[in-house]
């Protein structure tokens, strides 16, 4: 009976196998499931960096004018109705990012990934004009990497993300240390990224 104890005690792994086995698997899944967003944000890294890439998706600027109906004015101006009349006879999907009224002038400003359009009109006769500046693909890409006028839940997916990065990072790094072979190597190179990362931020910076 002994000895059947002692070679089930043998055969249990110790708590080093089982740390080993769940940060591999923590690295694998969160790898896995973060690929692509890590993908998107590493391509969409490199265009940022590189604004004149468009790959000849130009920016559109397009422009229109017009006249705002009956019952826009409600001491001044209603806003609310202009915006959703304007919204409605241009086919505008960004939301509304700002609005104001200056010397008989009201404006508004939607704004969303790679989009702009402003409102200009005059209280005095209900006249409009409105711009629209449409960036190409690649600029709507850049824009969704720095979650500009993106909506709450894209800015959920970039805080989602970087828990997801932080986690690779972190499993990534702890994982050397089961790697007795090579795990010296591993922190030599992870140390010198690390030096030469804050010089080039200290370099930047100062």
């Amino acid at each position: 009976m002994p000895a059947a104890l002692t070679a089930q005690r043998t055969s249990r792994p110790s708590r080093k196998t089982s740390t080993h086995k769940w940060l591999r698997w923590l690295h694998v899944y969160t790898s896995m499931i973060s690929f692509l967003v890590v993908l998107f944000f590493a391509v969409t890294g490199v265009t940022l960096n590189h604004p004149t890439w468009t790959f000849g998706d130009d920016v559109e600027r397009i422009t229109a004018t017009g006249t705002l109906p009956a019952g826009w004015q409600d001491d001044p101006v209603d806003f609310l109705a202009v915006s959703e009349y304007v919204r409605a006879t241009h086919g505008i999907s960004a939301p509304v990012a700002d609005y104001g009224l200056a010397d008989g002038e009201g404006t508004i400003s939607f704004r969303g990934p790679g989009v702009t359009t402003d409102v200009f009109f005059r209280t005095a006769d209900g006249s409009y004009d409105v711009v629209t500046v449409q960036q190409g693909f690649v600029g709507v890409m850049n824009d969704l990497h720095k979650g500009r006028d993106s909506a709450s839940s894209w800015k959920w997916l970039i805080d989602v993300s970087g828990v997801f990065l932080a986690v690779v990072a972190f499993t990534g790094l702890t994982l050397q240390a089961f790697l007795r072979k090579r795990r010296r190597s591993a922190y030599a190179l992870a140390a010198v990224g690390a030096i030469v990362t804050v010089a080039l931020i200290v370099v930047t910076t100062y």
